[in-house]
This record gives structure tokens, sequence and C-alpha cells, in this order.
């Protein structure tokens, strides 16, 4: 049976202030995003290797993730919008749900590949097929975790609060890549497979600890009847902080467009700097291979790779869990000093030629991106009203997913042309999001000023 508020009762009656969350179900909002930030930087590690292993070109590894990351465009902001009326709750199971299939789905198509039963050209196609059920319907956790948190937190302390949130997806990459080589299981003939098996079953059992632990929310409207909370269909009681924040709602709010004249910065910033961090991302594994020499031996290129990414999220981790809290920077601060470091990052990251350097490259932009992803993210949140919080989320996570639909494949491409044409396009990308940044970004001091 799901967890109940106490003081139900009296909590129902009275009107309930954005506050801290407690913080047992912050830590497992933070646990949801968490496995799947782990199990996807997981992959990612071990994909170079099974391309390799597949014998194909860098770049179709890149696009087999293409379709995945178009549906995930389409369908978060519709997972958003249905989360302000079935709740935040039902859509972060139904995001686990398709992460856990995914993962289980896709391991299977590759071990079938690596084993001989299907050719290249079928493994990646059953391999995107399958990754498209976690862009169709893994894109619906992201929002409505991002949703619930906005919406129970003040505009002051909402950019600390996303912060902790998205470094969520920076623990992952520390942890995904530290378990991939452990999951790599060739007693019991998984190979590089084992993460993918792995991660679904972890999924698995952080879906049966969401449905138990977090009280149920199925929003009320106040134009369309009910004055007190009211129990899902379930009948666990529902979360009456949800209830409350909802039922000020007359009615569905406007429908928000990413060219919304609030979001327009927001939403470019976020759209070339989340392009930049996705090329970054899609660069890194195959420099490890090329710069180490370990294309002749794909198998050891798990272990170097790993330890580049994790790196990187160490640094994520220091951004997120000390910077922003330390020196209580703002979406603005957080989005400018980000994008700034993450070109400085990338351009350490190109000149690498041994794993320290690389991983050091790579950290510096991972620290970078760790302060531009909950700069922008806080930013689009506060700039609209708390109505609109549902749509502003899947705004960010349809920005999230639109990133990766071209720009890793794209970035390899270029890579494999020529290094610096990779990364003079990065570091392009990032010093344009700066130069706009700059001149059109909301100061702080607006943006978490207490409004009625």
């Amino acid at each position: 049976m799901a967890e109940t508020d106490p003081d139900l009762n009296l909590r129902a009656r009275e009107p309930v202030q954005a506050s801290a969350i407690p913080p047992g179900r912050m830590a497992l909002l933070f646990t949801v995003m968490l496995v799947t930030a782990a199990g996807n930087t997981a992959m990612q590690s071990v994909m170079p290797s099974i391309g390799t292993a597949l014998q194909v070109s860098d770049v179709w590894i890149s696009l087999a993730y293409s379709w995945s990351a178009l549906l995930w465009v389409v369908c978060a902001p519709l997972w958003a919008r249905r989360s302000d009326r079935r709740g935040r709750k039902a859509m972060m199971a139904l995001g686990l749900v398709g992460f856990v299939v995914s993962m289980g789905l896709c391991g299977l198509a590759l071990y079938a590949g690596l084993n001989g039963w299907l050719s290249a050209l079928w493994t990646l196609l059953a391999f995107a097929a399958a990754r498209s059920l976690y862009g169709g319907f893994g894109s619906a956790a992201p929002p409505a975790v991002q949703a619930y948190v906005a919406a129970r937190t003040p505009r002051a302390t909402r950019t600390q609060a996303l912060s902790l949130i998205a470094s969520s997806f920076g623990l992952g990459t520390v942890i995904g890549p530290a378990l991939a080589p452990l999951m790599v299981l060739p007693l019991l003939g998984l190979g590089l497979t084992g993460p993918f098996i792995c991660f679904a079953l972890i999924g698995l059992a952080a879906l049966v600890v969401l449905r138990l632990r977090l009280p149920n929310d199925e929003p009320q409207f106040a134009a369309r009847g009910s004055a007190a909370p009211y129990s899902s269909g379930s009948g666990a009681p529902s979360d009456p902080a949800a209830d409350a924040d909802d039922s000020v709602i007359e009615g569905d709010p406007p429908r928000l467009s990413w060219l919304d004249a609030r979001l327009r910065p927001w939403v470019f910033a976020g759209f070339f700097g989340g392009h930049a961090q996705a090329m970054v991302l899609g660069i890194s594994g195959f420099l490890v291979l090329d710069r180490l020499g370990l294309r002749e031996t794909p198998a050891e290129g798990a272990g170097p790779v790993g330890l580049v990414l994790m790196s990187g999220a160490i640094a994520t981790l220091l951004a997120q869990w000390g910077l922003i809290p330390r020196f209580n920077l703002g979406p603005r601060a957080a989005t400018l000093w980000g994008i700034a470091t993450a070109a400085f990052g990338t351009a350490v990251l190109g000149l690498g030629e041994n794993l320290h350097t690389i991983a050091l490259g790579y950290a510096i932009a991972s620290l970078g991106f760790g302060l531009f992803r909950p700069g922008t993210t806080a930013g689009t949140s506060l700039a609209v009203t708390r109505a609109e919080q549902g749509q502003a989320s899947g705004i960010v996570a349809s920005l999230a997913g639109a990133s990766y639909i071209y720009a890793p494949a794209l970035g390899v491409w270029l890579y494999g042309a020529s290094d610096w044409l990779g990364f003079g396009l990065i570091i392009a990308l990032c010093l344009l999001v700066l130069a706009h940044g700059w001149r059109a970004l909301q100061a702080d001091e607006v943006l978490t000023t207490e409004r009625p």
C-alpha cells in the first residue's frame, strides 16, 4: 500500500504552501532519475566496444539512438500535460516501465548480434526499435519528477532543488560506468550485454519501490467539482500537497509553446547548449579508443571509457552539489558560467593524447555542463507560473531529447573527418549560447523574487 502523509485530514483543510519536500520523498524522486541515468551511461560506456565488435561504423552506432531521441522530443510534452491530469506518480511509473522493457530488449538484440544470430544491420535495427520504447515511454518520468519538485519549492530555492534532482544524472554517470565493467559477465555468457540486463532488473526494483512508497497525487481541478483530496483507484490516499497546488487551477492553463516570449531565451540556450553537450558525449568514447590505440581490442575499451565518463560525472556532481548551493547561483549565472567552462573543457579534451588529459578535459567540460543544465532548467521553470510547471518540464525534457536526434552522429561524423571539425563546432555552439545568454537571459534577482 502506498505511503500516506501524516495528519492527512488536518492538512486537507489547510492551504498548502510551497515548501521543502520531505527528505524521504526527495530521495525516492532522486532514485527514479538515478537509475535511468546510470543505466543509460552504462550502455554508452559499452556501445563503442559493441560497435567495434560488430564491425559497424561509429556513425551508425550514434544514429541508432536518433529515432529514440526523436520520439522523446514528441512524447515528453504529451506525457507532461498528461501528468497534470493523471498525477506525477503515474507518469514516473510509466517512464520506469519504458526504461526496464527497453533495456531488456536492447540487451537481447545485441546479444543475438554478438553471437552471430543476427547480422550487424538487423542487430542495429532491432536495437533502435527496442531503444524507441525508452524514447516513447521513458520520456514520461523526467518531466513528471521536475514538475513535482518545481510545484513544491519556493522560487528562491528552486534552482537548488532542481539542481539536486539534476545531480541524480551526475551520480548516475558515476555509477553507470563504474558498474558497467563489473556487469560484463563472461561466465554467464552475457559479455558486453550484461549491463543492459542488470539495469533492467535494477529499474524493476525501483518501479516496485516507487509504487509502494510515493503517495498518490491525482490532481483535482476546482472548476470540476470536488473540494477535498480524493483517493486513486487503488484506494491509496492522494498527496494533499498536490491537490492543493492543482485545486487553484480553473480549467486547463493555456498550452505553452517553445516560442513563448517568456521561454524563448531559455529554449535557445537549452537547444544549442544541449547540442554541444550531446556532441561531447557522442565523441568521447570513440576518442578514447582512437587516442589509446584500442580499436583492435574493443573489449578492453569499456574500462578506459568508463573512467573518462566517471571523471566527468564527478565533476558534474561537484558543480551541482558544491558550486551551485555554495555560491547560491541563480539560473542566469549558472547558465553563463557553465557554458563558458564547457567551451574551455572541450578545447582541453580535443588536445588530449593520453587518458589523463582526456579525462581532465572531459571533467572540465562536464563541470561546465553541470552548471549549465540546472541553470536553463530552473530558468525555464521560473519564467512561467506554478500552474504551467508540467508543460514547462515537458519542454525541458523535449529540448534534452532534441539534442540527441542527430547531434551525437554529426559530432562523430565531423570528428571522423577531422578532430577539430567536431571540437570546433562544439566550442562555437558554446560561445554562441554565451553571447546570446549575456544579452537575453533575465537577471537572477528578477527571476527568483516571489510572486503572488
